[in-house]
């Protein structure tokens, strides 16, 4: 009655004898119902439209409904002697039955695809709800493109009913690159947008189905890691997005998780269980480092440490990489702790460096001239006993934001961050420090120049945005004294 002023329906039984029937009613709440003579086995319904719903009459707007609601009805439908619902709801049939052709052809018009997909998913079960899923995992992420937030792709049916297409709330929205359909016979056909949005049975089968996906890509991890592999650098964003914003799946998200590490080759990747199956003996936390590439990490100084005491360092790239790691705090029982913190648990190193480090009383001379330099850019200036190259490292405050996260939180607004509450930590053995302690007494003012410089250095080191014009302002400052004194 949404576009007809009245409904007739004429139908006959198929028993031999029987009589035909007329129902009649234009929506009101009452109706007529009467025999009718001439009428062959079978039901006709017949629609008076409203003056408004004209449009109805044109037999392409009929296609196009029989096309989205009722393609895999059991039934063939036609119009004007055109059958319209040709493909199979091969979603109910035994994945046995089912060739690689046929689901192709299917991911093809479900997804309005014209390859075959990445991976498929066909399962069904009876408990705790009746499901018939089947669910591709397509071979390109628009996202990456640039093409904008892709709609959800899983359709929602009962009984091949469409219930809601790119439904919302089938899936987490952390999974919306996935096509496919949810077919459950325990949801009503008649549920509305706002009831499936509160419904504790949409809730139910969300978490089902979501956690039989979960499953699937473990078991892909697990059997093929190089087609995993290759998924994660397609749709890793996705599962990154979902450890971010859902806890609930978290430790099954952890377990897909994959970078790149210090005792992995470039471009091949591994998983948190990867890294604790190779940690030495007396290591006992997981440690991880953010930089913009591999080489940027491996030439700077936050890793030195870990290379003096071959421990695997996991290789993070994005921001949101530290966030899910910090956020996750440990995975099977070790603690998962960013190398740019200053508090780290570690074995005495030893330093690499030929040169003996400069005795206590020097250091803490130079660490308190230091101070007085630098004055409250830093919260603390400490003696490094981890750096076995560099000169200087600027270190966290546990418990602090990474400096990857600090760098996207300045990216909105430099003045956000206060890198004050950073620890600046010098080699004692390194040579640049040892000429500062002898420089800083006869040529305090190009040893001041120096400092800064190291203190800038250490923050570049670090991801940090530095001032450009005052550094190199204060760089031809230091070029000048290197020219004049030849």
């Amino acid at each position: 009655f949404m576009v007809a002023k009245k409904v007739r329906v004429l139908s006959r039984s198929y028993k031999p004898g029987s009589e035909g029937y007329e129902w009649i009613s234009d929506g009101t709440g009452s109706y007529e119902i009467g025999p009718a003579e001439g009428l062959e086995r079978g039901t006709k319904i017949i629609l008076e439209l409203k003056e408004n719903a004209y449009e109805f009459t044109e037999p392409e707007n009929i296609k196009r409904l029989i096309r989205q609601y009722s393609s895999f009805v059991p039934f063939p439908i036609s119009v004007n002697n055109e059958a319209v619902n040709t493909v199979q709801a091969i979603w109910k049939r035994n994945k046995n039955e089912v060739s690689d052709e046929e689901y192709t052809e299917f991911y093809k018009y479900i997804a309005n695809a014209y390859d075959a997909p990445f991976y498929r998913l066909h399962f069904s079960t009876d408990v705790p709800l009746s499901i018939n899923a089947l669910l591709f995992v397509p071979k390109q992420n628009f996202e990456q493109f640039g093409f904008g937030r892709v709609k959800p792709g899983v359709n929602l049916y009962c009984k091949k009913i469409l219930i809601q297409q790119h439904s919302e709330n089938i899936l987490p929205e952390w999974l919306r690159f996935i096509k496919g359909v949810v077919d459950s016979e325990d949801i009503p056909l008649n549920i509305s947008r706002e009831t499936m949005q509160d419904s504790t049975l949409i809730k139910k089968l969300n978490k089902v189905i979501t956690r039989r996906f979960l499953k699937f890509l473990t078991e892909k991890a697990g059997t093929d890691p190089e087609s995993y592999n290759e998924f994660w650098n397609i749709f890793g964003n996705y599962l990154k997005e979902g450890m971010a914003s859902d806890f609930t799946y978290k430790e099954q998200l952890a377990k897909l998780l994959r970078f790149e590490s210090s005792k992995s080759d470039p471009g091949k990747l591994i998983s948190l269980n990867d890294y604790i199956g190779r940690m030495k003996e007396e290591q006992k936390d997981i440690y991880f480092i953010n930089g913009p590439t591999r080489q940027a990490i491996e030439t700077g100084p936050y890793i030195e440490a870990f290379r003096a005491l071959e421990y695997e360092v996991v290789y993070t790239h994005e921001p949101i990489d530290d966030f899910i790691l910090s956020n996750l705090t440990e995975f099977e029982g070790k603690k998962l702790i960013s190398a740019d913190q200053a508090q780290l648990e570690l074995p005495p190193i030893d330093n690499t460096l030929e040169i003996k480090p400069l005795d206590d009383e020097t250091m803490n001379s130079l660490i308190n001239w230091f101070k007085e330099t630098l004055g409250d850019k830093v919260s603390e200036i400490k003696r490094s006993e981890r750096l076995t190259e560099s000169p200087a490292i600027m270190l966290n405050l546990d418990g602090m934001l990474t400096s990857s996260m600090q760098r996207a939180m300045q990216s909105v607004n430099k003045d956000l961050v206060n890198s004050g509450k950073k620890i600046l930590e010098i080699n004692p053995r390194h040579k640049l420090i040892q000429c500062l302690a002898s420089l800083q007494k006869e040529r305090p003012d190009l040893a001041k120049l120096i400092a800064e410089q190291i203190y800038d250095n250490a923050l570049i080191s670090s991801g940090l945005f530095v001032e450009p014009r005052i550094m190199v302002k204060r760089i031809y400052q230091l070029l000048e004294h290197v020219t004049s004194e030849n």
